[in-house]
This record gives C-alpha cells, structure tokens and sequence, in this order.
C-alpha cells in the first residue's frame, strides 16, 4: 500500500455516516499519508423505517451493500458505527481497526424536560432499541416507549414536530455532529449500559488485502479495541442480536478492564434485568473475549438462559 495507490471508502450517506468517514478519510491523509474518496450508498436498513430492526433483519441490513462494494472492488474500506456490526463477519471480511471511542453513554433529549425524573408519568419516550427500552422501563415503567427509526436528524425533528416527551440517542452522534448541545442529560452508566461497540468506530476491508490491514493497524485506538472485544464477546456468546436486550461495556481503571453487563427480556414488563461485572488485567485480544465470556456466563448463572430465544 503506498501514497499513489488511491482508495475508497464505502460508507451510508447520513450525515453521521458521512462525518465518520470524512474522519477516516482525513486519519488516512494526515497519518498514513493515503489519499481517498467516498462512495456514498443507502443499505436496506436505512430505506425501511416503519419497522424496528429486530423485524427487518437486524443491525446487519447497515452493512452488506458496503461490503458487497469491497467483496466487488468498489471500495477497499467500509467505515462502520461498530455497534451496527454484526458480531459475526461473513467469511472473506475483516475488521482492520477500530478508533479511539468518543463518549459512550446514551443521552436523554428533549425540550421541556432536563431528565429521565422530571417526566410526568405516562410520558412517551421514543426509541426502537430493545436494549434503551428494557433499561428505560426498569428505571420508568410508567413510560410509555414508542418506535422512533430514521437517522438522527430524522428523530430530532420528530421529537420536534411534538410526536414524544423525549428521546434517547447515542451521545457520540450527538458530539460528532455538534448538537451537543441537544444532550438534557447524560445516563450514566448504572442506569443505562451502552451496547457493545457504542462509540467507537470500525474499518472493514477483505481478509486478503493484507498491505491495506498493515496500513491501517496504526490507527487502531488499543484500549478502545481490547474494551470492545470484551463488550462483543458477550453478545457473541449469548447469541447477540437486535432482537436480544443486551449490554455491554468495558472501562479502564489502571491497566484493569472492568466489564458490566445486562440482559433484559425481549418483553419488557416480563422479568426482571440482569446485571453482571466482571474485572481482569487484560493485554490482548483472547484475553479481552475471555472476559467477555466470563461476563456472558456470570449472567447465564443469573438466570439468562430463560431470556434467550429459542
């Protein structure tokens, strides 16, 4: 790989999308001294948006036509939201690296209301994440949680337009696209795990480019990228998808992981949320995944094997 070979990047066309690829797109430029252009593309998972995620095919319908683009020579680089990967990659694709996380909270946002607690009751809050909806009534269950889908300046305009009380989004979107100032207030993180990956940032290419993987192993964030492969282990282990409320995420405190994690049940109001923490001295990648897998087995010793489908 070297400076005249140009590349391109397949990436959604939200604005977000397109400001997480212009972001690799300059680390490309400033850092490896790589030239590339964008390749703009609407997935399935951005053209239905009268249904949740968990009834169309899950957080995967985000990224096959761009990696279809790579599979075809298209594009060399897919940039991806890592919590809208699949725990699983398809055979041929890997992941080259993941950058370093912004906030991974999720952001309580509306116009007349600071907080979670200063909703009356009743009040309809808008997401159509399991994961928000499962935690949210376990810190609510008077709310009434309705579907919210679209792209964010999509759900900020409908929280606008009066159709809920409030919403919640990632905060990472939110920074990334200066509406920070639209963050009432942050949740912190006993109240509202972030799923796995939440934040950060994933480059994908084929498994056999590997010039482009050496490349592109500079930018890779490695406290981000060990914390995230203990978060998407546990889902991995547990059968993770978005039709499963599951949670999951590492923090640093030294050179100590500490991983929680939470499983709700699909119906919200059936059972109760299951929460478990676990903590290791974590210097690769198998031993971030067995983290996350002491994580998934302290929750299945809890209980979640009732909570899992099928």
């Amino acid at each position: 790989m070297t400076a005249s070979t140009p590349l391109i990047i397949a990436t959604r066309e939200s604005r977000l999308a397109l400001w997480q690829a212009e972001h690799v797109q300059a680390r490309l430029a400033d850092e490896l001294g790589l030239t590339a252009s964008l390749l703009g593309m609407t997935t399935r998972g951005d053209q239905i948006l009268d249904r949740t995620l968990s009834k169309i095919g899950g957080k995967g319908l985000f990224v096959k036509e761009l990696e279809a683009a790579l599979a075809e020579g298209r594009a060399q680089i897919a940039v991806h939201s890592l919590k809208d990967v699949p725990m699983e990659l398809p055979d041929g694709f890997m992941l080259a690296a993941v950058l370093e996380r912004e906030d991974p909270r999720d952001a309580f946002v509306a116009n007349d209301y600071a907080s979670l607690e200063e909703l009356p009751e009743g009040a309809v809050v808008g997401s159509s994440s399991l994961r928000r909806v499962t935690q949210l009534l376990s810190l609510r269950p008077d709310l009434r949680v309705e579907p919210l889908r679209g792209n964010l300046d999509t759900r900020l305009r409908k929280l606008d337009e009066g159709g809920y009380h409030a919403i919640v989004l990632a905060a990472a979107g939110l920074k990334r696209l200066g509406l920070g100032h639209r963050v009432r207030s942050l949740f912190d993180i006993g109240q509202m795990l972030p799923c796995a990956g939440q934040g950060a940032l994933g480059i994908e290419i084929r498994a056999d480019d590997e010039a482009l993987a050496q490349s592109l192993d500079r930018l890779v964030h490695r406290p981000t990228l060990l914390a995230c492969e203990a978060e998407r282990a546990v889902s991995r282990a547990l059968g993770g998808s978005c039709s499963l409320p599951l949670a999951a995420h590492g923090r640093w405190q030294g050179g100590t992981l500490c991983l929680d994690a939470a499983l709700g049940h699909a119906e919200a109001h059936a059972s109760p949320l299951l929460r478990a923490s676990v903590a290791g001295d974590v210097t690769d990648v198998q031993a971030a995944r067995a983290l996350g897998q002491q994580a998934a087995a302290r929750l299945r010793d809890l209980g979640a094997g009732s909570y899992l489908p099928g």
